[in-house]
């Protein structure tokens, strides 16, 4: 009989792995931001390429996506996480559009109003 080669990790050496590549991960997208020593350009392309691979990162060392015995399962997984990190992104920045939208606007007027109210 031949021997796997590949040694299977056990729960906890799982947790253990993913959790130091994230962090790994995170450190190395803070140190390009920090360190400046690539273009803007080139450092937010990184980024995101850190982020893509930390999410797989996730979903295999923490909701164990390869260990499922119904294909089914895991797509559905992947799409519902998918799913998540797109309301999260799209929503955070249509939230943060829309309050400097109105944060920015309005501010004369305010102050007018303020000073035929005699202040707060």
């Amino acid at each position: 009989m031949k021997q796997n080669s590949v040694k299977k990790l056990t729960g906890l050496q799982t947790y253990v792995a993913g959790f130091l590549l994230s962090v790994v991960l995170t450190l190395l997208a803070f140190w390009m931001v920090m360190a400046k020593v690539y273009t803007p350009g080139f450092t937010i392309a990184a980024i995101v390429l850190l982020a893509v691979i930390q999410l797989f990162v996730q979903l295999i060392f923490f909701l164990h996506l390869g260990e499922e015995t119904r294909p089914r399962w895991r797509l559905t997984t992947l799409g519902f996480g998918l799913l998540v990190i797109v309301i999260v992104v799209f929503g955070s920045l249509w939230i943060m559009d829309h309050l400097n939208y109105n944060m920015m606007h309005g501010g004369h007027e305010t102050d007018a109003y303020m000073e035929r109210q005699g202040g707060f």
